[in-house]
This record gives structure tokens, C-alpha cells and sequence, in this order.
């Protein structure tokens, strides 16, 4: 499987990015649709990575990136969460943003995956903190200290 992994625009992807974060988020996750879809949808960049086998192009994960670096809605269809796709995705995140001079990355991540972060770059900012209902933590690391090698997430 080959992935291909490019910038898109919010306003002619909206539905195909919806879609994929939906089924994530909304269907899988459980959060309230009116919490997952914010007015930083506009504003950010948004990515897509779209599976490519035979002559069959399939969306397959979205992540956005707004102005002051933080990383979100980051979200991968079940049959696709491997390693490959995640690296993707975040180098293609990485890049975008060494390329507008956003010096430090963000994400609040849940709490499972603190450590993982933690082995990639990122430390601990502030304390633990809801969000829809699941508690998270915030997470920076410099741009030019992210590590993407050993990056998987778990869902």
C-alpha cells in the first residue's frame, strides 16, 4: 500500500474531511459533533492522506495545523493506524510548518499517550485538562526537535 499525503483546501474538502472525522471522532470516540467541528476549520490546514493501491485512491486520515502550532483533529480510519501513515502525516505536518517559521508544535494529547510524545520531542505543559469529556494533557516540542521514527498512535 502507497500512500500519498498533501495539503487541501478546507472550503472544496470540507465534506471529504468531515467524513473521515466523523467516522473517527463522532462515531468511534464519541464526541459531540458541535464539539468536533469548530471555527478553527476555516482558519487551519488541513491534511489528507489517501491510500493508493492498484487504481483505487481511498481517503484514509486527516490532521490539521493552526497558525500558532497546534496540532489537531488528527484522525485515521481503523484498517489504516500503522506507522507509515502517522509518520506521514506528521512529517507532512512538520514541514508545513518549518516552511511558515512556526518554531514550536503543540497537540493536547490524551493521557495513554503522554509518554509516547514524550519519545518524540514533546514535553509536558500545564496540567491535565478536559476536553469533550476526555482528559488531556498539552504537549510541545520545537519544530526542529520532532521525532517522528518511532511514531504510532493508538487510535
Amino acid at each position: 500500500m502507497d500512500y500519498r499525503v498533501e495539503q487541501v483546501d478546507w472550503h472544496s474538502q470540507k465534506a471529504l474531511l468531515q467524513q473521515i472525522r466523523e467516522r473517527v471522532f463522532v462515531y468511534e470516540l464519541h464526541i459531540p459533533k458541535h464539539i468536533e467541528f469548530d471555527n478553527l476549520d476555516p482558519l487551519a490546514q488541513h491534511i489528507l492522506v489517501t491510500c493508493i493501491t492498484n487504481d483505487t485512491q481511498s481517503p484514509v486520515a486527516t490532521g490539521r495545523l493552526c497558525s500558532d502550532g497546534l496540532i489537531g483533529r488528527i484522525a485515521v480510519l481503523p484498517a489504516h493506524r500503522n506507522r507509515n501513515v502517522y509518520k506521514s502525516l506528521l512529517n507532512f505536518i512538520v514541514a508545513l510548518a518549518a516552511e511558515q517559521n512556526i518554531e514550536v508544535l503543540s497537540i493536547n494529547c490524551i493521557l495513554e499517550e503522554v509518554e509516547l510524545f514524550k519519545q518524540n520531542g514533546f514535553s509536558q505543559q500545564g496540567n491535565v485538562f478536559m476536553e469533550a469529556g476526555i482528559a488531556k494533557l498539552r504537549m510541545q516540542c520545537p519544530v526542529t526537535s520532532f521525532e517522528t521514527r518511532p511514531f504510532t498512535l493508538t487510535h
